[in-house]
This record gives C-alpha cells, sequence and structure tokens, in this order.
C-alpha cells in the first residue's frame, strides 16, 4: 500500500486506512502535535466551550469525546471539568477507532471517573445510549457518512444537550485555504517525516481539510439535523479562519 493510495481512493474505503495511519504514528503523535503551536490550548477553548453551555444545573454529566485519539481533546475536558467543579459528578468516555491512539491515550494517568473504549464513530447511539455532551476534536471530517454521524450525533444527546465540533475548514475561503497549503506542505508535512519517517497520515489530512465543508456547510449539516442556538468562533495566529469551535444544542423539552 503506497501513502498515495489513502489521498485517492473511494471515499467509503477509507475508513480502514485511516484508522491505520493514525495507528502506525501513534507513538509519536504527542510529540508531533506538542509542536503545534496553541493546539492543546485551542482544545482547552472548545471543551470550554461545551462545560459552560452546559451550565452548572446540568449536573451530573455524561460526557463523551468521541474521537479521543492519544487523548489531548480527553485532557482538555478533564481541565475544563476540574475548572468548573464538576469532578464529583461526572463521567467522561472516549472512544476511538484507532487500537495504537487507544494505547496511547490508556497509558497516560486519568481520574476515576475517565474510560476508554474502543468504537467507530459511525457506529455511535446503536446501544442506545445518551449524552448531554460531545466534543468531536479533528472527527466530522474524517468520516464520509457526514450526514448520518450527525444524525446520530443528535439521536445520542439528550434533550437539550450539547455538541462541539473542534474542527478545520477552509474551502469556498481562500486565504485560509492558501495558508493552510502552505503551513502543511512548509512546515506539518516536513516534520511528520522527521518525527515518523512517514507522511501518509499528513499528507490526507492536507487533502481531507480542503476537501471537507466550508465552516458554513458544516452549520448547514448541524442545523439539518435539528440542532439550535449553532454558532461558532475561531482562533487566531496562522490558524485565523481554518480552525473552529462550532456550538449546537438539541432543542430540550418543551
Amino acid at each position: 500500500m503506497t501513502e498515495d493510495t489513502l489521498l485517492h481512493r473511494a471515499p467509503r474505503s477509507h475508513d480502514a486506512e485511516v484508522t491505520d495511519a493514525f495507528s502506525e504514528v501513534a507513538e509519536h503523535y504527542d510529540v508531533l502535535v506538542g509542536l503545534n503551536p496553541g493546539y492543546h490550548e485551542h482544545l482547552r477553548a472548545s471543551a470550554a466551550a461545551l462545560l459552560e453551555e452546559l451550565g452548572p444545573d446540568a449536573a451530573p454529566l455524561r460526557l463523551l469525546d468521541l474521537g479521543c485519539g492519544s487523548g489531548a481533546s480527553t485532557a482538555a475536558v478533564v481541565a475544563s471539568v476540574h475548572e468548573h467543579g464538576l469532578s464529583d459528578v461526572v463521567e467522561l468516555e472516549g472512544v476511538d477507532a484507532s487500537d495504537g491512539m487507544l494505547a496511547s491515550a490508556r497509558a497516560k494517568s486519568w481520574p476515576d471517573w475517565v474510560d476508554f473504549r474502543a468504537g467507530r464513530a459511525q457506529d455511535l447511539g446503536r446501544d442506545g445510549r445518551e449524552w448531554d455532551g460531545v466534543l468531536a476534536a479533528y472527527l466530522v471530517r474524517n468520516v464520509p457518512e457526514r450526514d448520518e454521524l450527525v444524525a446520530d450525533l443528535y439521536r445520542a444527546l439528550r434533550p437539550g444537550g450539547v455538541l462541539v465540533v473542534h474542527e478545520y475548514a477552509v474551502r469556498g475561503h481562500r486565504l485560509p485555504t492558501a495558508v493552510w497549503s502552505l503551513v502543511c506542505w512548509a512546515v506539518v508535512i516536513p516534520l511528520a517525516v522527521v518525527v515518523t519517517r512517514r507522511s501518509r497520515l499528513h499528507r490526507y489530512l492536507w487533502r481531507s481539510v480542503l476537501e471537507f465543508d466550508s465552516v458554513e456547510e458544516l452549520q448547514e449539516r448541524l442545523h439539518r439535523a435539528g440542532f439550535t442556538g449553532i454558532r461558532r468562533r475561531t482562533f487566531g495566529n496562522w490558524q485565523r479562519d481554518i480552525l473552529h469551535t462550532v456550538v449546537a444544542t438539541k432543542p430540550g423539552p418543551g
């Protein structure tokens, strides 16, 4: 299997290969994201948006970190839970399809209210579980069946539940698109080669962002699924209008 295969195969053949590509670099993934200025800070901002939107009266809370990877987004949620003084009334589950990423996440130290399990985003909701809040960081664009995923997220949330999508989206915006490609090919992909001796995953990630929704299309996708109160914010420096936090709520009873 060549690196180009991951870039050019039909979208519905991506699942296994994307998972394999993440597993390939799992042992180096924390080093790679640590080289991205603001990576952890941005995740904490999105996790904080989730807790703030739920509010203190929502406890006890069942939270899901969908596509948790090596645990960076999980750690962001844990930090926000502590900041809001909710550690006694919360359960947090991290779910990811990559065994390598999950092994890396599980190897870290976590509070006893954090758990991890293997699973695909596409299978969300089939077991009848219901969540108060979901963080989906760098996930939605990696799922070909996006409308089905968003519909599953809607069903899996309790009435009044909150979804936060933390995602790159540049489509339809010329300057952010150009900056994204420049940063990927000048910095991200060369660093991946130096650290992991591989570029397959990061070449795929570059292209996946170009082919993903615009942030406006993402918001419209959430709206079609039934979410309300949809709003977004972006971040500063080179990631302005490239990286976004999108907050959406499932309407409550009445």
